[in-house]
């Protein structure tokens, strides 16, 4: 990966930014939210960790089996928060990474493991 240009560092970037953004704002949620949306802010920690792997293991060559199993969870989880959100949505008071497909995100959330898993099958082809 570290002499490869274009998508590759493209796709770990972005995964980057949201580990980034999706730890703080889980940091955010859980010490100072935590009782208005116990499940919510649950999900977007364990989305915070996800986010977090996939940057490391889609960084490294040898470590790409490992970042097709944590975006496939990704988009798993992705799906089934989306879901659930519109179905209980008061289980969701703010929003969270996942919730509502990641309609706050610019649905980049739902995207997002979509292209992480074409890029993987076309790289390992």
């Amino acid at each position: 990966m570290a002499k490869e240009l274009g998508a590759g560092r493209l796709l770990v970037a972005v995964y980057g930014v949201f580990a980034i953004s999706a730890t703080a704002r889980a940091s955010y949620q859980l010490i100072l939210k935590f009782n208005e949306a116990p499940f919510a802010y649950s999900l977007s920690a364990l989305a915070a960790v996800v986010y977090l792997l996939a940057t490391f293991t889609l960084a490294k060559d040898k470590w790409h089996g490992l970042a097709k199993n944590l975006i496939w969870f990704e988009l798993v989880g992705v799906v089934f928060v989306g879901a659930l959100s519109l179905l209980i949505p008061n289980w969701f008071a703010h929003p969270s990474v996942w919730s509502q497909f990641g309609i706050g995100y610019g649905f980049v959330p739902l995207v997002l493991p979509v292209i992480g898993l074409l890029w993987l099958r076309k790289r390992h082809a």
